[in-house]
């Protein structure tokens, strides 16, 4: 298998605890002229996809093994996506560093010897000679990222959209999409305040997309919205040449 070949996360996650046979041209570090080893954070490169398998074959595999006293934890770096399209919420996990995973560990012949020739793991991030430990403030920040960062929102939207504001200073009001920035879930829209077309930056979270079908009656759009908006929409629109919302 290719390291740029596909995982689908659905498939089967049954672990694999068998040793995995690496190349012959890859040397095996040596610890020997180490000092006395420390439990450190390394950082290991997998086939892309295969973090979540690679975590539950390498658990197994510790278990099996007996290693518990030289491995301690392994972590894939998650954050959670909510995504609303068609009007419909739903999450999923995205992987922070693809294709990487984070093994608290005792690094020695018997520890590499264990990761290394787990199932779906590719090599270890350091020189050619050795892995190099991460420092610890760094998986401080990666681990705590994902713990404590706000989900991140995609919405189904782009430019020339209508959206309503549903929170802030300018809830209720309706604004036309102008730029749309997906990865920091913001998106910039011109609203109609005091007659004046005005940019407003908003993030996805403060706004809902507006249905707005061709050909719709005006009844079918007021009905949308709520009773006390259609006056302020109203008087919003009422110094245009055509008024949006007629009386």
């Amino acid at each position: 298998m290719k390291d740029n070949e596909m995982f689908d996360e659905k498939d089967n996650l049954t672990p694999e605890i068998e040793d995995v046979e690496i190349s012959s041209k890859e040397e095996k570090p040596d610890f020997k002229s180490s000092k006395e080893p420390k439990k450190r954070w390394y950082v290991v490169h997998t086939y892309s996809g295969h973090e979540n398998k690679v975590k539950v074959n390498l658990e197994k595999r510790v278990e099996y093994m007996n290693m518990g006293e030289k491995i301690f934890r392994i972590e894939v770096p998650q954050k959670t996506i909510t995504q609303v399209k068609g009007g419909k919420k739903s999450e999923r996990e995205e992987k922070i560093f693809p294709g990487y995973v984070l093994v608290e560990m005792i690094m020695d012949d018997d520890s590499w010897y264990v990761v290394r020739h787990t199932a779906g793991v590719t090599k270890f991030v350091g020189s050619s000679k050795k892995p190099i430990p991460a420092k610890d403030s760094e998986i401080k920040k990666i681990i705590h990222r994902g713990q404590a960062s706000a989900p991140k929102i995609e919405l189904d939207v782009k430019v020339g959209d209508k959206v309503r504001i549903i929170s802030g200073p300018f809830a209720e009001f309706i604004g036309d999409i102008t730029e749309v920035y997906p990865d920091k879930s913001k998106l910039r829209a011109m609203v109609s305040i005091f007659g004046r077309e005005t940019p407003v930056e908003l993030e996805y979270k403060q706004i809902q997309k507006v249905w707005f079908s061709v050909g719709q009656s005006v009844a079918q759009t007021r009905s949308m919205l709520k009773p006390d908006v259609v006056p302020k929409l109203q008087s919003n629109f009422k110094t245009k040449s055509k008024t949006w919302l007629p009386e």
